[in-house]
C-alpha cells in the first residue's frame, strides 16, 4: 500500500516537472548562449519522461526496445558526457548457462571481486559487491558458518575458501516473490531484473537464500574513467537509487561468447563458466567426473552453480 503511495506521488512530481520544463524548453528558444545549456536540460528530460512511462522490458516489441535503448545511451551523453553501448542481445538457443567453484583451488585473493565491480559498474560509495567470498574452517559445509569480511594474508592455515552469488536458480524464490514481476528468469537460465520496473520492495532480497541481491540505498557512484561502457540493457547498465541488483553472469558478455569476469580474473582456476548442454564444455567435463554438490540443494531451487573438489 505505502509502495503504491509513493509510486503515485512520484509519479505527480514528475508531471508537475513536465509542465516547468516545457515552459523552459519555451523560453530557451529565445535565450541565445544560455538558452544552448537549457535546451540539453529541456531534452534530457524529455528523454527521462518517455524513459519513466515506457513498458516492461518483458514486454516491449524490437522496435520499442531499440527506441529505449537510444534513449539511454543519449541521455548519458547529455548527462555524463560518456558514449555508451547498450546491447540488447537475448537468449542464444541450446545454451543453458551453469557454473562450478573449486573449493580446492580458491586461496582467497578476491580477484574475481574486484573484476566483477569493474565489469558490472557496481557502486564504489557502498563498496557494492555481487561476489562474496567465505573463508572457512576445515569441517564448515554452509557458507553461513564462514567469515565473510576476513582482512588478512590468505591462503590462512587450516581454512579453505567458498564464492557465492546468484545462483541463477531454474526456480528461483526471487521470481515468485516480486511484486511487479520485475524479475524473471530467461531462456538460457539468467534470472534478470528489469530496473525501470523494480520498486525496490526487497521482497527478493529476502527470499533468497544464497545472499544473491543487493539494493542501492544511494544513487550509485563510479569515477567517469571507470565506467564500463558496453553494456547490457538487463545487466550492467547504470542503475538509480533504490533498485534491486545483482549477479547476470556477466550477460553483456556471456551473449558474446565471453567468459564471464569473474572467470577471467581468477588466478587459480577456481571458477568454471559455460554451456550445460554442449556435451564438450568444461563445466559438463567438470559434473561428469568430479566430485560435486549444490548449496541447500533441499530448498528445490535447483540453482545452476556447482561445488566440486579436484
Amino acid at each position: 500500500m505505502d509502495s503504491d503511495k509513493k509510486k503515485t506521488i512520484d509519479r505527480r512530481t514528475f508531471l508537475k516537472g513536465a509542465t516547468s520544463a516545457a515552459i523552459v524548453g519555451g523560453a530557451a528558444v529565445t535565450a541565445g548562449c544560455k538558452g544552448k545549456n537549457l535546451m540539453n536540460s529541456s531534452e534530457t528530460f524529455a528523454l527521462e519522461f518517455q524513459e519513466y512511462f515506457k513498458k516492461h522490458y518483458r514486454l516491449m516489441t524490437q522496435a520499442e526496445r531499440d527506441k529505449t535503448v537510444l534513449r539511454l545511451e543519449n541521455m548519458a551523453r547529455l548527462k555524463q558526457d560518456l558514449t555508451v553501448d547498450i546491447d540488447t542481445t537475448g537468449p542464444a538457443p541450446d545454451v543453458l548457462y551453469g557454473y562450478a567453484f573449486n573449493v580446492t583451488r580458491c586461496e582467497g585473493y578476491m580477484e574475481c571481486v574486484k573484476a566483477c565491480i569493474k565489469e558490472n559498474n557496481l557502486d564504489r560509495k557502498s563498496d557494492t559487491q555481487y561476489i562474496r567470498i567465505f573463508e572457512m574452517e576445515h569441517g564448515q559445509m554452509s557458507p553461513d558458518q564462514g567469515d565473510g569480511k576476513y582482512f588478512h594474508m590468505v591462503p590462512r592455515d587450516g581454512h579453505f575458501y567458498m564464492g557465492v552469488q546468484c545462483f541463477q536458480c531454474d526456480n528461483p524464490p526471487c521470481v515468485k516473490a516480486c511484486p511487479t514481476k520485475a524479475t524473471w528468469r530467461e531462456p538460457d537460465g539468467i534470472v534478470v531484473v528489469d530496473y525501470d520496473w523494480c520498486i525496490g520492495c526487497r521482497y527478493c532480497m529476502a527470499a533468497c537464500p544464497y545472499w544473491g541481491r543487493r539494493f542501492n540505498w544511494n544513487t550509485p557512484e563510479i569515477p567517469t574513467e571507470e565506467i564500463t561502457t558496453k553494456q547490457h540493457y538487463l545487466g550492467n547498465r547504470q542503475r538509480v537509487r533504490g533498485m534491486m541488483e545483482k549477479c547476470t553472469f556477466c550477460i553483456q558478455r556471456s551473449r558474446k561468447g565471453k567468459m564471464t569476469a569473474c572467470v577471467e580474473a581468477c588466478p587459480t582456476g577456481a571458477r568454471v563458466f559455460g554451456n550445460l548442454l554442449d556435451p564438450d564444455s568444461e563445466i559438463r567435463f567438470v559434473l561428469e567426473n568430479k566430485k560435486v554438490y549444490r548449496l541447500k540443494e533441499d530448498l528445490g531451487t535447483e540453482p545452476k552453480f556447482w561445488y566440486f573438489i579436484d
